[in-house]
């Protein structure tokens, strides 16, 4: 009987199919729980400011114009922020970048609590998505580093699963907390900034003692898994494009990414923070009330995203399903507002968070199987960061249409006709790419 050999070009296929399989299930297990319980906090502390509102905003003197401004406002930092700080952990290594990311928006999420008015209420929310860049798009770099493009969508949406879940735990945690008004002097809304935000900085430390920067250095494969997982990569990195950051801007492909990502962006983050005032509006329902119905949507959102993503992982046709999500996310926003009582409106919303959910996997998928190196480092956080500016947009054009026509069934057609958009530009993008 031959024994399996320490180098692949010793082994046969299968057994090297059966070693990558093996390390592949083991770094599932290691880093995917580490990573999506920080984009877990991440989203939480940027729709956090959702509950804080209901009682924040008269307390800071905040018009709908200007919450939406403030919450839009992150995504400056954010996006000024994104490609630099990208740049910085292909340089540093992603386990200390991504571990220092953490540890700085936890601290600065928390520290939005010391807001006592509009001006300071934005500064602060622009230093969280400065300290913040680089987060999301960093974890699908180091996350391509790890798995094979085969196994890379079902990677992501467990890792992206976080952001429905983030909101079916959240907002019952978040109307929870507010019911803490006047503890230790804090008022209700400021407990929300504190206890949430701080969690953070332990995933940071989490990340820094547990992770590793690359295959070789992954402690919890044995040598022959290390081998077979780093064999399976470069093959299929010698058939990727090689570039570098700058001419990888210049790729019609990277522009298309980022202009569908953007009109995407502005439903998902539209919705995400002005859910609990929607609900709201919709009768006297108490925050405790307001907290456990906005999770609805997302539970079944979370249930939808998985085996979609399975199924796309079998197809490979990602630009087919970028788009079917894309206008499932409109349908369901189009139809919220065609009755005007709860139950409806909360049945079209959920039909809305499963597209909004089941985009991502997709979509993220994509930079990665055409750049590589410090190309896919920055192209992907500059897709995230210029995308990503959708996200000041969306929380400002449903707050602005608000105040302009006293109901929030504006800003809820506005989110759908750009999910329409997006749906339009991704299915154009499958006149450039010639194989999906």
């Amino acid at each position: 009987m031959s024994s399996v050999s320490q180098t692949p070009s010793g082994e046969h296929d299968s057994d090297i199919e059966a070693l990558g399989q093996s390390a592949i299930r083991k770094n599932t297990r290691r880093l995917v729980p580490i990573l999506a319980l920080a984009y877990f906090f991440s989203y939480i502390d940027r729709t956090n400011v959702g509950f804080a509102a209901l009682t924040m905003n008269h307390d800071l003197r905040l018009t709908a114009t200007q919450f939406g401004w403030a919450a839009g406002v992150f995504y400056i930092g954010y996006c000024i922020f994104e490609v630099p700080s990208n740049l910085a952990l292909y340089r540093f290594g992603a386990r200390r970048w991504l571990a220092r990311i953490m540890l700085s928006w936890g601290l600065a999420a928390a520290a939005t609590a010391l807001a006592t008015g509009p001006k300071t209420y934005s500064l602060l929310r622009l230093v969280v998505g400065a300290a913040e860049a680089g987060f999301f798009p960093g974890v699908v770099y180091y996350l391509s580093i790890w798995f094979p493009v085969q196994s890379r969508t079902r990677v992501l949406a467990w890792f992206l699963v976080a952001v429905p879940l983030s909101q079916v735990v959240g907002g019952p945690i978040s109307a929870l907390i507010l019911q803490m008004n006047g503890f230790l002097g804090f008022t209700g809304w400021q407990w929300i900034f504190i206890i949430e935000g701080m969690p953070a900085c332990l995933c940071g430390l989490f990340t820094l003692f547990l992770l590793a920067d690359e295959p070789k250095d992954a402690k919890w494969l044995t040598q022959p898994e290390r081998n077979a997982l780093m064999a399976m990569l470069g093959q299929e990195r010698r058939e990727q494009e090689r570039r570098s950051f700058l001419p990888a801007l210049k790729d019609v492909r990277v522009l298309m990414l980022t202009a569908i990502l953007f009109f995407y962006i502005i439903g998902i983050l539209g919705i995400g923070v002005w859910l609990p005032l929607i609900l709201k509006s919709h009768g006297r329902l108490s925050n405790l009330q307001i907290g456990f119905l906005s999770s609805v949507p997302y539970i079944v959102g979370s249930i939808a995203m998985i085996p979609w993503a399975r199924q796309v992982d079998r197809s490979r046709k990602y630009i087919k399903n970028l788009a079917l999500a894309q206008l499932l996310a409109a349908s369901g926003f189009v139809f919220s507002v065609w009755f005007s009582s709860l139950i409806p409106a909360l049945i079209g919303i959920t039909v809305a968070v499963i597209g909004l959910s089941s985009i991502r996997p997709s979509f993220y998928v994509m930079p990665s199987r055409f750049l590589t190196g410090a190309a896919a480092a920055g192209g992907i956080a500059f897709i995230n960061g210029v995308g990503n500016l959708g996200g000041m947009v969306g929380p400002i054009m449903v707050g602005w249409l608000k105040d302009a026509t006293g109901s929030y069934a504006a800003g809820m057609i506005g989110m759908a006709g750009t999910l329409v958009i997006a749906a339009i530009l991704t299915l154009s993008l499958k006149l450039i790419v010639k194989q999906e």
